[in-house]
């Protein structure tokens, strides 16, 4: 099962609110991901956040179409609110105020994965 994983550039020294944003976020209302005809292509499996100083990462734990991970977020009221609040410690400005905006940001800020193993692939080796 893949991982992704999305950066924010983020103004330092503003951890603990930005913590505190993360803490408050409402989770997407069905982690069942669907193509634009409403069939299934994926699932959302967990995801993890971390800062450290003008670095935020965002792990996407997920199977299926990674597309679709993006277009089932950008149409979430809650990653939205997320986002409207991130604004003030954002170090690079975005505008994800629209599913259509907030897909292309959400690839444009995919880091490049060098490597994926899982528990499963050492056990069969």
């Amino acid at each position: 099962m893949p991982y992704a994983a999305i950066t924010y550039d983020v103004k330092p020294g503003n951890e603990e609110e930005i913590t505190e944003i993360f803490a408050g976020f409402q989770r997407v209302d069905t982690p069942v991901l669907r193509d634009e005809d409403g069939n299934e292509v994926g699932r959302l499996l967990g995801t993890g956040v971390f800062i450290k100083d003008a670095t935020l990462v965002r792990f996407i734990h997920y199977e299926g179409d990674f597309a679709a991970v993006g277009r089932h977020m950008g149409t979430q009221p809650g990653v939205h609110q997320l986002e409207e609040k991130l604004q003030p410690f954002l170090a690079t400005p975005r505008d994800t105020s629209t599913p259509e905006k907030f897909k292309a940001h959400f690839i444009n800020s995919l880091m490049r994965c060098v490597s994926q193993f899982s528990a499963e692939q050492a056990q069969t080796a």
